[in-house]
């Protein structure tokens, strides 16, 4: 196996694995290519323009990482509902009364983009709720039963159910029969990614050997989510205490911008220094890889190989992380 620490450099270029494809962003655009049905590949790509390029204030740190973060989230449904146009589920099904209500009452130019937000909303609120909001009314639930229970205790409490879920979450959908090969597109996506960063030609037998395991991927930006949240709730309500349930919920919704720009920032850092410090602190999220990232076949690897193709820069070193 191939040694990420001999990369040539690290690429700004990343990736998500899709329904039978991968979505791969560059510096100037981004390409989506799915494996369809008959085994031919569908390709799409377009030139990218950030909101940054607008508003440069949306580019400052802090503010950055949750700006990114939703615009690959939108990004990133757009792509997965562009996969799976490629494989319906069931052709004789028939739509539900709310599909039946978008259609009728919104125009079809602008249904996508309704579909989208709503999907973003669902998806970004399912995350909160499970992660952070959950956690902390559990805790409160189980405290109330006992009075007295030290402040730093119920922080401790908390943040240990918030990894707990986080893990429970992980490790439920890896076992899904139909997870497990958008996991095997995901370690594709990485292993590309390793060979390109290590100079070598981007063929299936060099992708091949590459880890599986990158320490800028998306699994481990959510764990350190979470622990940036733990660390930066301890220390508020140390200054602040608070022991009501929902208050302390609504504290958190307040600190999550700061949590995500923090959190972003950190893995900047990491993604582009190497030393025996930012190898400890990647190495949980590296370890929580394990669930969301399967070996590929070779023609999953055609794929990812095909996607950084179309977004690699034009001038050398452009991409540089």
């Amino acid at each position: 196996m191939a040694d990420n620490k001999s990369c040539a450099f690290r690429t700004s270029i990343g990736g998500q694995a899709l329904i039978e494809g991968i979505l791969m962003r560059g510096p100037k655009k981004q390409a989506i290519v799915v494996r369809k049905q008959d085994g031919t590949l569908a390709e799409k790509t377009e030139e990218l323009h950030l909101i940054k390029e607008r508003y440069p204030i949306l580019g400052v740190p802090l503010i950055r990482g949750t700006v990114n973060f939703l615009d690959s989230m939108v990004r990133g449904v757009k792509a997965l509902m562009y996969s799976a146009e490629f494989y319906p589920d069931d052709p004789d099904a028939q739509p539900s009364k709310f599909d039946e209500w978008l259609e009728k009452h919104i125009p079809s130019k602008q249904l996508e983009s309704v579909i989208t937000f709503l999907a973003v909303l669902v998806g970004v609120g399912m995350s909160i709720f499970l992660f952070m909001i959950l956690p902390t009314l559990v805790t409160g639930g189980i405290l109330h039963f006992v009075p007295g229970f030290p402040l730093w205790g119920r922080n401790v409490v908390e943040g240990l159910l918030k990894i707990a879920v986080f893990m429970a979450y992980l490790i439920f959908a890896s076992r899904q029969k139909d997870i497990y090969r958008v996991f095997q597109y995901h370690g594709a996506e990485h292993k590309t990614i390793f060979c390109y960063e290590a100079g070598l030609p981007l063929t299936v037998e060099n992708v091949r050997i590459q880890p599986r395991h990158h320490p800028r991927c998306g699994t481990s930006f959510l764990f350190v989510v979470i622990a940036v949240s733990i660390l930066v709730s301890s220390i508020f309500f140390g200054i602040w205490p608070i022991t009501n349930p929902w208050l302390r919920a609504l504290v958190h919704l307040i600190l999550l911008p700061l949590v995500v720009g923090i959190t972003y920032e950190f893995n900047r850092w990491v993604g582009r220094t190497d030393n025996a410090l930012t190898r400890v602190l990647t190495a949980p999220g590296l370890w929580m890889q394990n669930f969301t990232t399967n070996e590929p076949d070779d023609s999953m690897i055609e794929v990812a190989i095909r996607s950084i193709e179309f977004v690699l820069p034009e001038k050398q070193g452009e991409d540089a992380w």
